[in-house]
């Protein structure tokens, strides 16, 4: 599904952001990924996602390698992982439903199928009857279960999240946990970063997956196989 192998990511005048990163994340599989800010979650994900290429390494996602990748391969990787970010990044003109829509639309989907499939992803965050409100309208819960749906619009094989209840109080927060784990529960694979490590105790059973100045310096599956 998901496989870094020795992957170091350096910035010019930043310097080294990640040092020998590898894991393996299955089909699937959910896993936090934490550390404090600064430790290079953000620049794991940009790099699964094809944002950015490691400078030495390899990124494996769903078939796609970041050694043998083209640049028109990218989108079709993107329709197998989806997205979420801390700041929603909702068009700020366009409703809830006309954010989804226009996300299809870019991606070339048949125009007779758009409405069918923006109702149902709705309806899958719980906000069928919000689909004609603007972002501005929406409570920050709901911005983010629009960001989510929108995330979700192909069907991804996994699913990036990228400090999702950041922005949130603690009871959106545990509602965005909650759809996020239906999601894993659905078959869809989730790596999401977080320096919340009480969110990380409270839901405890997953796997944990800790960076610390850019090197990986715990794996909750390795330790439980040590022991």
């Amino acid at each position: 599904m998901i496989k870094l192998v020795s992957v170091y990511k350096e910035y010019p005048r930043s310097g080294l952001a990640l040092k020998n990163v590898s894991f393996h994340l299955r089909k699937g599989e959910f896993a936090f990924l934490i550390g404090p800010s600064g430790a290079g979650k953000s620049t794991v994900l940009r790099l699964i996602h094809m944002a950015e290429r490691p400078s030495d390494g390899e990124v494996r996602v769903s078939g796609y390698s970041s050694a043998r990748m083209k640049r028109r391969d990218i989108p079709r990787l993107r329709r197998r992982v989806g997205m979420v970010f801390q700041n929603f990044r909702l068009l700020r003109d366009r409703t809830a439903a006309e954010n989804l829509s226009f996300a299809l639309e870019v991606s070339g989907a048949r125009r007779g199928d758009i409405k069918g499939r923006v109702q149902r992803l709705l309806a899958q965050v719980g906000l069928a009857a919000r689909a004609g409100a603007y972002p501005d309208e929406l409570s920050g819960g709901e911005q983010q279960r629009i960001a989510m749906a929108r995330a979700l619009i192909h069907d991804p094989v996994v699913l990036l999240a990228d400090e999702p209840m950041g922005n949130l109080d603690e009871r959106a927060s545990r509602g965005v946990f909650d759809l996020i784990r239906d999601i894993n529960s659905s078959g869809t694979a989730v790596l999401m970063a977080t320096h919340d490590l009480e969110l990380v105790r409270r839901y405890s059973g997953y796997r944990v997956i800790e960076l610390s100045e850019g090197a990986v310096v715990y794996d909750s599956e390795v330790a439980d196989a040590v022991s």
